[in-house]
């Protein structure tokens, strides 16, 4: 008996000096890099896990193919432009991210292979673990063209001789698309589903930087403005019922829901972003993608 316990207790403090001298995975960053037409479309598709990468200590950094100096109904292309980068920039301090725009010209964004070579220097100067665009069924030429120049440059960030000044990514990243409501020519498959309903007030938050478009230019294009509250609190509950409405959950993204957290917990989800893995970038695994979006239960 005296054998077996002196056994048990050698064992034992063999186990802890064995636990003690583990040392523990240095923590790595996922590092994720959205691509939206203008300043504010990145926003609106994943503005909620940027905010929830950000809390958790990854790196998010969006990206605006264009300046979007032709959205606003009052105001010249300089003048929207200075304040379209400034609102995105006051965007990204609220999101806790990076931000940047590119020059290229409101409604003019064409799939060029100068514009490819620069998502693909991009892409990997973020070194990315994933990659969020549009897709390229769209009513507005810049988003489709924002998907497509994305989508071509998917294989590309890993080959060498291609934007050589910059070095390959050794692995593809995971490519994603942003929900959207278009049916032609195949509507959007909500593979990933992504529960935001905790940070929804913080994201509506972020989207309030852009005054111009949120309160002002696309109210003008639904023929609303008149419906835009004065009061700068109560245009934000304005908003944030806009965007609920935006981000709520249908038949299809139930499904996606209760894949991922289980039906009871996909039950208590009100408002999700919802992304589609496109087929040119790296096919991930369930637990792949469990690791790439931490956020999952």
């Amino acid at each position: 008996m005296k054998k077996y316990i002196l056994f048990l207790w050698v064992s034992s403090v063999s186990f802890i000096t064995q636990a003690q001298n583990v040392k523990p995975e240095p923590f790595s960053p996922i590092r994720v890099i959205v691509f939206g037409a203008h300043p504010d479309d990145c926003d609106l598709g994943a503005g909620g896990i940027a905010l929830l990468y950000s809390s958790m200590g990854h790196k998010v950094k969006f990206v605006s193919l264009t300046n979007g100096d032709k959205g606003h109904q009052s105001m010249n292309e300089g003048q929207i432009y200075y304040r379209r980068l400034k609102e995105a920039k006051e965007a990204a301090k609220r999101f806790g991210i990076e931000y940047e725009v590119l020059k290229n010209n409101d409604g003019e964004l064409m799939p060029t292979l100068e514009n490819r070579l620069e998502v693909i220097r991009q892409i990997r100067k973020w070194n990315a673990d994933i990659v969020i665009a549009p897709r390229t069924n769209d009513y507005h030429p810049d988003h489709r063209n924002t998907g497509v120049i994305v989508q071509d440059a998917a294989y590309l960030v890993i080959v060498p001789n291609i934007a050589s000044n910059v070095p390959p990514l050794r692995k593809n990243p995971v490519f994603l698309y942003f929900r959207d409501r278009f049916q032609k020519p195949n509507p959007f498959r909500p593979d990933i589903a992504v529960d935001i309903t905790g940070v929804m007030p913080q994201k509506v938050h972020g989207l309030d930087a852009h005054v111009s478009q949120f309160y002002e230019w696309l109210p003008w294009t639904n023929q609303d403005l008149e419906n835009v509250p004065k009061d700068l609190e109560e245009r934000k509950k304005w908003l944030l019922a806009a965007m609920e409405k935006r981000s709520s959950v249908t038949p299809e993204i139930k499904i996606s829901l209760d894949k991922w957290y289980g039906k009871e917990k996909a039950e208590l989800v009100k408002q999700a972003e919802v992304f589609e893995i496109c087929e040119y970038g790296k096919q991930p695994t369930t637990e792949e993608i469990r690791k790439l979006f931490p956020m999952l239960p």
